[in-house]
């Protein structure tokens, strides 16, 4: 297939872009570079060893966008693109409503537009709100804890309404959990532009001496030991579990939780970090995050059954594959 992977240059989207071409598949990548580097491309090309189409495009200007359709014909795509932090997303919901919202549209209306049936869309499990884990994709979808999960659940429903409305549309709504490692050979990564908000990259920041020291955002939770509670999934097996999708992906609404189904509180991540690098996190106690819920974590039954997907890395190679790219990151900055 000819699939446009809009994000592709980030996190996420770089890891399926691998497996997209590893699966035989062509792929051409939109970015805004908004929270990614151009120098992703060029590394791409080397682990996948050929050229990647690489534009680098604001995917809510429609101009833009209906240019890369005009110019290419897809047969699916997979949309990453999108701001994706939590506690960023509180503190400035308005750019998270306009960016994540119109970007979802103007690709989808483009879709529509060109005759493109496939999308595979980036969800996340904070659709599901504060319910009770283990979040499954049948139960009643909770009013979000943040403007961040509210775009992922608005742009669901755009979606399905669209599905209903194209009898020959597929969209597959991709509801994972909390991505972490990288590619084996530590080449790419999560490599987020300043500061970063999600927790591994500052895990192996504080790690190899980058930042003094992590902090744990509450230690009061109703868990294991007082911390969060997450379903860690290596992003290696949430890229394949997006070439499944779109491999299989046929007319209508199709929505599957990519986890591992069992849930790990950062308190423990930090002590698998440590054990499987022999090295120390100095980490302190501060006070819950806004925006934030206790425990979540996948019923992933349905991918494995539909799908026949299922995340195959454990912690401990998330762990060292995600300290892998960080040193690799160090020995190229000397």
């Amino acid at each position: 297939m000819h699939i446009l992977v809009t994000g592709g240059a980030g996190f996420i989207g770089s890891h399926t872009v691998v497996a997209l071409t590893k699966a035989g598949h062509k792929v051409v990548v939109a970015d805004n570079l908004s929270n990614s580097k151009i120098e992703t491309i060029a590394t791409l090309e080397h682990i996948i060893g050929q050229k990647i189409e690489f534009h680098q495009v604001d995917v809510t200007e429609e101009q833009a966008v209906e240019k890369l359709f005009e110019q290419n014909k897809f047969h699916g795509v997979i949309h990453f693109a999108g701001l994706k932090a939590v506690g960023e997303s509180v503190q400035k919901p308005l750019m998270y409503y306009m960016n994540n919202l119109i970007s979802t549209m103007v690709v989808a209306k483009a879709c529509v537009k060109y005759g493109v049936h496939k999308f595979v869309f980036s969800s996340s499990a904070t659709v599901y709100g504060d319910n009770e884990a283990p979040f499954y994709e049948g139960m009643d979808l909770l009013p979000t804890t943040n403007p961040y999960g509210e775009t992922k659940a608005m742009s669901e429903r755009i979606l399905m309404d669209l599905a209903k409305a194209t009898p020959d549309f597929g969209v597959s709504l991709l509801r994972y959990f909390n991505p972490i490692g990288a590619h084996e050979s530590g080449l790419i990564g999560e490599l987020p532009n300043g500061v970063p908000n999600n927790l591994m990259p500052f895990v192996t920041q504080v790690a190899s001496g980058k930042r003094e020291q992590l902090q744990v955002f509450g230690d009061d939770y109703d868990t294991v030991d007082g911390s969060g509670v997450r379903d860690y999934i290596h992003v290696m097996d949430l890229a394949e579990g997006h070439v499944a999708a779109i491999e299989q992906l046929n007319a209508g609404t199709h929505v599957y939780n990519l986890g591992t189904g069992y849930g790990t509180s950062v308190l423990e991540l930090i002590a698998a970090f440590e054990k499987a690098n022999n090295i120390k996190v100095p980490y302190k106690i501060v006070d819950r995050r806004p925006g934030d819920i206790a425990t979540c974590y996948a019923d992933a039954k349905k991918a494995k059954n539909k799908l026949g997907w299922v995340a195959k890395r454990d912690i401990e190679q998330m762990c060292k594959d995600s300290w892998h790219f960080e040193t690799k990151q160090l020995t190229e900055t000397v």
